[in-house]
């Protein structure tokens, strides 16, 4: 295992990248490195436009990306995303029986040519119809990721989830190039800056927004005070673990949830913000903690999302359904997914037994429609 001190100075170099984004290419090598893989980097699939985009990637051959970005969408990638919650660490070896990966088509399309034996990601991002994830990979000269490597991913994860969505809140391209101040006033996300002592000494114009029209945070006393019980005492731990001096970044959970009292509300997001290149970013606010708050609902579901966390689909077998609602029959389907079609059966025939339901027919219908609302609708006024 990896000395406490490298485990200490990549989590602070995640955070680093929070924000200055120009250090996650070398962030992306530790991390890799770490995990004894030959190549990584983050990707980040655009839902709206169905474009894929590699980002700070290290190893692979521009011939690969290329392929990849084509056939994400029906990958084993695509599927488990789907089925994962942020943070969740999967991998190919992982995801699928080793014969099935083997016989399907991203396997010998994808991976084989390439000399790719595994692949190691968890999704890290999923805002305004775009999903980010981290992923690193081993060729085939190498053994499939075993314990070791998938516990330091899911250790690394939590940290990569909360840099990155800072980074999205902050839209960092423009806080080197314009006044920090008028860059927080422009953000969507509400954005509260607390000294050591939880008090605010700054709050962006979204905040302001969320205090005084919102039901679920308040600042009273000049701290931020949600109306939720738990939220609060949740909160107020993870402030001040934050702004410890012998802190390690590792603030419990990347994110808290703060609800109002009619189930909706916010996702609070805290980062350490008086350490490493952070401290001179924010030096003229005297800040210790930043919180950011963001409206879940505004966050777009990936296809088939919804119903396979209902039912609790593996990736498989939602990559099954997916491909018999688009009127594909059971042949049909697995040549599209490059795997037998007595694969497919055995897919279907679990999925008719966590669904509760007997013919192809019942099962489409109810997933054309089952879609369970993201918030608790709106109370009249």
């Amino acid at each position: 295992m990896i000395s406490a001190q490298a485990l200490s100075d990549t989590i602070g170099a995640i955070y680093d990248c929070a924000l200055d984004p120009q250090q996650w290419p070398d962030t992306c090598r530790t991390i890799a490195s770490l995990c004894e893989s030959t190549a990584g980097g983050i990707c980040v699939h655009d839902l709206r436009h169905v474009q894929n985009d590699q980002l700070f990637v290290f190893g692979y051959q521009s011939e690969f990306l290329e392929k990849l970005g084509a056939h994400y969408a029906q990958s084993p990638m695509a599927a488990a995303d789907i089925v994962s919650n942020i943070g969740d660490v999967s991998a190919l070896a992982l995801c699928m029986e080793r014969q099935e990966l083997l016989e399907s088509r991203f396997f010998r399309e994808v991976l084989e040519p390439f000399g790719l034996l595994d692949i190691i990601w968890f999704p890290a991002l999923r805002t305004g119809g775009r999903m980010a994830s981290m992923h690193a990979s081993r060729n085939e000269k190498a053994r499939p990721y075993q314990p070791r490597e998938i516990s330091l991913f899911k250790l690394l994860s939590p940290h990569v989830c909360r840099a990155l969505a800072i980074s999205d809140a902050l839209d960092i391209r423009t806080v080197r190039s314009e006044m920090l101040e008028r860059t927080l006033d422009g953000l969507a996300a509400g954005v509260f800056l607390t000294a050591r002592d939880a008090r605010v000494v700054y709050m962006n114009a979204a905040a302001e927004r969320q205090i005084k029209t919102g039901n679920s945070i308040r600042v009273v006393n000049n701290r931020i005070f949600p109306v939720d019980p738990t939220a609060r005492t949740a909160l107020s731990k993870a402030i001040d673990e934050a702004s410890r001096d012998d802190g390690d970044d590792s603030v419990s959970g990347h994110s808290l949830a703060i609800p109002d009292l009619n189930g909706a509300g916010y996702v609070a997001t805290i980062l350490p913000v008086d350490r490493g290149q952070r401290r001179g970013i924010v030096a003229p606010f005297a800040a210790s903690v930043a919180v950011f708050t963001k409206d879940p609902s505004q966050t777009t579901l990936m296809p088939g999302e919804a119903f396979a966390r209902l039912y609790k689909l593996t990736g498989s077998e939602l990559r099954v359904l997916l491909a018999l609602a688009q009127g594909l029959g059971g042949k049909e389907a697995a040549d599209m997914l490059g795997i037998s079609e007595p694969t497919v059966r055995t897919h279907l025939q679990h999925i008719f037994s966590k669904t509760d339901t007997l013919r192809q027919a019942d099962l489409l219908r109810l997933f054309q429609n089952s879609t369970p609302p993201i918030r608790a609708p709106e109370l009249a006024t």
